[in-house]
């Protein structure tokens, strides 16, 4: 692989790189923050696409440009108080660059004066988390979906991905130890659940595809939201399984990589915070059939997130990025636990929904 300071050099705005950093801790894509020796805009971000996810990556940046594009018209026109992520051209004007190695390499702005967290801190950051998805969708809601291309086929198709763990578990045998066997069996309790999102019949939009806590950035010194963040899931598909994966990421305080699995559960405050915060935005776009399906799309995107982590681990830690062989495994193990408190918290959610909208669920 080329040095990362040629990479970067390759994509600078001006002035000359001082140091290229790690950034973040995404799970599929190589981040890296870039400071330059300019006095204004001295920092971009610069990734390295994993192509084995991606298998076209060329239409991310070509879904990158057609709505980056169309936000940053409706936040100039309707004076939103909203900051999306620009892309950033190589020096021969292509949006992206190909080394020697086919590594495929993208800069895109670093959105300043603010941080993403991991976790939800409190009612109020779980409003704003709530917030930035709302406005996003709503910013994105009149962009024809013919303009995006499917960047991931099968994205959160709970169906396909129930599929995929069918034939990895009939190709690995059989594992003996008792948490995966409590995987097993906590599939298979669910199969039928499975399907309910795309049974529904609900109509394709733009979505985020990847709304985690972490995804959302909040100003440094007033505390709201101001954009989100790693956008190569933006797609056509169904508003709920942002929303689902919101508030299956929001509403476990002890994150994803909970190292006590068993104590993970959903908290009932943080998601009422995150939908007061996400319908206040969403109201302008909903149809009455989509209230419907929320709480299903919480308790499914948990289990399909979980489901994936099992199947990868079952494969062999093929897609995420693992520290260490049972990875993926703890990480499922903290999804079903949480898909498992969605469950028991079932009334109250509804509910929680019910009241926001006036009407019973």
């Amino acid at each position: 692989m080329e040095n990362l300071n040629n990479i970067a050099d390759l994509f600078k705005p001006g002035g000359n790189v001082i140091k290229v950093n790690e950034f973040g801790n995404g799970n599929i894509n190589d981040t890296y923050i870039v400071t330059l020796d300019t006095a204004d805009e001295n920092k971009f971000v610069l990734q390295r696409i994993n192509t084995h996810v991606f298998k076209q990556p060329q239409l991310i940046m070509q879904n990158m440009r057609a709505f980056t594009e169309h936000v940053h018209r409706r936040v100039q026109n309707e004076r939103h108080a909203w900051e999306a992520p620009r892309v950033i051209p190589a020096k021969d004007g292509n949006d992206y660059f190909i080394d020697a190695e086919n590594n495929f390499w993208r800069a895109i702005s670093f959105i300043d004066g603010s941080q993403s967290h991991e976790t939800i801190k409190n009612p109020s950051h779980a409003r704003e988390v709530g917030h930035a998805l709302g406005m996003f969708q709503n910013l994105i809601s009149d962009l024809p979906i013919e303009s995006l291309a499917d960047t991931l086929e099968g994205f959160h198709i709970t169906p396909r991905y129930l599929r995929q763990f069918d034939i990895i578990h009939s190709q690995n045998g059989t594992h003996r130890s008792p948490e995966a066997r409590h995987c097993f069996k906590f599939i298979e309790e669910r199969r039928a659940f499975a399907h309910i999102l795309e049974n529904a019949h609900l109509p394709l939009r733009p979505i985020h595809g990847d709304p985690k806590v972490n995804n959302v950035m909040i100003h440094n010194t007033t505390g709201k939201a101001v954009s989100i963040v790693d956008l190569d899931t933006v797609k056509p598909g169904l508003v709920h399984y942002d929303i689902g994966d919101c508030l299956r990421s929001g509403c476990n305080r002890l994150g994803e990589d909970a190292e006590d699995w068993e104590a993970v559960h959903f908290d009932p405050e943080i998601g009422a915070a995150i939908l007061e915060g996400y319908l206040a935005e969403a109201r302008a776009f909903l149809i009455d059939a989509d209230y419907e399906y929320l709480y299903a799309s919480i308790r499914l995107l948990t289990f399909e997130l979980g489901l994936r982590f099992f199947t990868d681990y079952l494969a062999g830690n093929v897609y995420f990025k693992v520290k260490y062989p049972d990875h993926n495994l703890q990480r499922a193990l903290v999804q079903f636990k949480l898909t498992e408190s969605i469950e028991a918290h079932e009334v109250d959610i509804r509910n929680i929904i019910g009241k926001m909208v006036g009407v019973s669920l």
